[in-house]
């Protein structure tokens, strides 16, 4: 059997094992706490080690087939700049002096709003929250946007009354918006980042084609899951407060500034990850002004991501013929469906190793890409790094991702039908 089919057939086995992770880890709760089996089991139940622990077992095989050599030059031409970049801004968006002006920024607006609506304000919050944080993704890219909301939407949500429906919910909103969220710019959506360098677009090109659609997508979506979970979010989420701490504006400034570094220099791992350690060496000097940073989850999806680039190449013998015979609307269709099994970067990316596709078709899968990045949690790079930080709000800290697939249905259906009806394809 040729090494691309048994690539497939681990990629299938770890996206199955996605739907499998509550199980494992009800299957660990049978094992005595710090047994092997215990150990092993609630390994398998953490879901952003499923994609790395199947590229690792894949790896394996193929080298005990061929032999290390090939494997080594396979590893060799994989480019791991998205998961080192995703560590680098999972940790510094996550840090106290950032979440701190975005909870300025939040409140601020919310209290604006509430001028205008005068309305509950965990219901303003929240709308903000799931409209402005999102959108903030086409400038901070959309794992630091991430990142920033799910840690303010674990501040809000009270685990001990908050209910199913509404935590699927608020996690395939965020999702969803989250994706769409992040184009209003050439730099910020991974989908987006992938392609445009090698289609030529530029800052204006994904504005003018895709920011009407993206816009209205992220204020219909949360605008209507506030007015249907109206009751539950003001019974069970806690309002937004100030908390009081100093922390001086040189302190938020200079975070904003290894930011807006990172950001800028996302294409070049060397300078980047050079920039991320001086950062840490920042947040040693200003420790009265830290919380402890985030490297477990960061990590885990870093590693999460680096397992789907381990599979991405192995999938093209059969993405490829599926891109290039569908007309446009068809391969919008197929881009959302697609994307909810393959991780939305991968898939453009793929598009873009084809040299046919008209211009309207590469506006199709684009479109397509984003709109069905909520659907699962490997659709979108950046969905890994909300749910490891929002994780321990579930039951067992374990997703059910069928769950997931149901809540997410009608927000990407809203955003399905704006990019068709706004988009430019």
């Amino acid at each position: 059997m040729e090494i691309k089919y048994i690539g497939t057939l681990f990629f299938a086995l770890a996206l199955l094992h996605t739907f499998c992770v509550s199980y494992f880890s009800k299957v660990s709760k049978k094992f005595p706490t710090g047994s092997g089996r215990e150990a092993f089991f609630h390994l398998l139940a953490e879901v952003e080690v499923v994609f790395g622990f199947w590229a690792f077992l894949f790896l394996m095989t193929w080298l005990t087939i061929t032999g290390p050599q090939p494997v080594i030059e396979y590893q060799q031409s994989l480019n791991m700049t998205e998961p080192l970049f995703i560590f680098c801004i999972m940790v510094l968006a996550s840090c106290r002096p950032i979440i701190h002006i975005t909870r300025e920024i939040i409140l601020f607006i919310s209290k604006i709003l509430s001028r205008i609506v005068p309305v509950n304000p965990q219901l303003t919050q929240f709308f903000v929250l799931l409209t402005v944080g999102p959108l903030l993704g086409s400038l901070i890219t959309e794992p630091a946007a991430i990142t920033i909301v799910a840690l303010l939407l674990y501040r809000m949500i009270d685990r001990e009354k908050i209910d199913q429906s509404l935590l699927y919910g608020i996690l395939a909103l965020l999702f969803v918006n989250i994706s769409v969220g992040g184009a209003l710019t050439h730099f910020a959506a991974p989908p987006i980042l992938v392609v445009a360098r090698t289609w030529g677009w530029n800052l204006s090109d994904v504005f003018l084609n895709l920011g009407e659609a993206a816009l209205a997508s992220v204020i219909m979506n949360a605008l209507l899951f506030v007015i249907v979970m109206k009751k539950k979010i003001i019974q069970t989420l806690l309002p937004v407060h100030r908390e009081n701490y100093p922390m001086p504006f040189w302190v938020t400034l200079t975070h904003l500034v290894f930011l807006a570094a990172i950001v800028a220099t996302a294409h070049y791992p060397q300078v980047f990850f050079g920039i991320f350690l001086i950062f840490i060496g920042l947040t040693k000097v200003t420790k009265t002004y830290q919380d402890a940073l985030k490297f477990k989850e960061a990590f885990l999806v870093g590693f999460f991501l680096a397992g789907l680039i381990v599979f991405g190449s192995f999938q093209r013998w059969w993405l490829e013929p599926i891109i290039q015979g569908l007309k446009e609307t068809t391969l919008y269709v197929s881009a959302i469906g697609l994307t909810a099994i393959t991780d939305n970067a991968a898939l453009t990316y793929l598009g873009s190793q084809v040299p046919s596709l008209t211009e309207s078709a590469k506006w199709a899968l684009v479109s397509g890409a984003l709109v069905g990045g909520g659907l699962t949690i490997l659709a979108n790079a950046p969905n890994p790094a909300g749910f490891s930080i929002l994780s321990s709000k579930f039951p067992n800290s374990s997703l059910n991702a069928g769950k997931l697939l149901v809540a997410a249905i009608i927000p990407t259906l809203i955003a399905g039908i704006c990019f068709y009806t706004l988009g430019k394809f």
